[in-house]
């Protein structure tokens, strides 16, 4: 694939990539209601969430960037879905692209990336929530084969206002 001349390197995620990771997250706590979370992160606070997702297991953090100047240009993972022992084989799934990288095929190679990566893993479902409208991201999960399996209505607050979770479902 091809991303301003340049090709698409995509990979586990490592330590340096932190403060990229970072800048991208806060996009869209400042920007959208994607993410729930209000306030912004310094590199330091999200350390653990990094760390959180190792090269292997169940919960992993895939990283695309540019192979020349490797500029991030976004970033998949599989996290915990419920801290309960009896949902550890479940995993809830999420792309973010740095504001500049949609609609280039980076996300579907992060989601190719991450499903393999999970495919020898002691996994049944991935779960993924959606908060409406976002074409994009329902285009993304569907052509991976996620099913819709239900809304949260109005279960978040942020920007003054009441937002849906739609939630789908993959079997692993």
């Amino acid at each position: 694939m091809s991303s301003e001349s340049e090709e698409v390197q995509v990979r586990p995620g490592v330590e340096a990539d932190l403060t990229a990771l970072t800048d991208i997250y806060n996009h869209y706590v400042l920007e959208t209601p994607i993410t729930f979370d209000t306030a912004v992160f310094t590199p330091e606070e999200r350390r653990p969430w990094l760390l959180s997702h190792l090269e292997d297991g169940r919960h992993r953090l895939i990283v695309a960037s540019t192979e020349n100047s490797q500029r991030i240009l976004g970033y998949a993972t599989s996290s915990a879905f419920r801290a309960k022992p009896a949902y550890g084989t479940s995993v809830e799934v999420s792309v973010y692209l740095a504001p500049d990288a949609g609609g280039r095929g980076v996300g579907t190679l992060l989601y190719e990336a991450l499903f393999e990566a999970l495919a020898g893993e002691d996994l049944h479902r991935a779960y993924a929530g959606i908060v409406p409208p976002n074409e994009a991201s329902l285009r993304l999960h569907e052509r991976f084969g996620f099913r819709y399996v239900g809304t949260y209505r109005e279960v978040g607050r942020k920007f003054g206002r009441y937002w849906d979770v739609a939630w789908y479902e993959k079997e692993l």
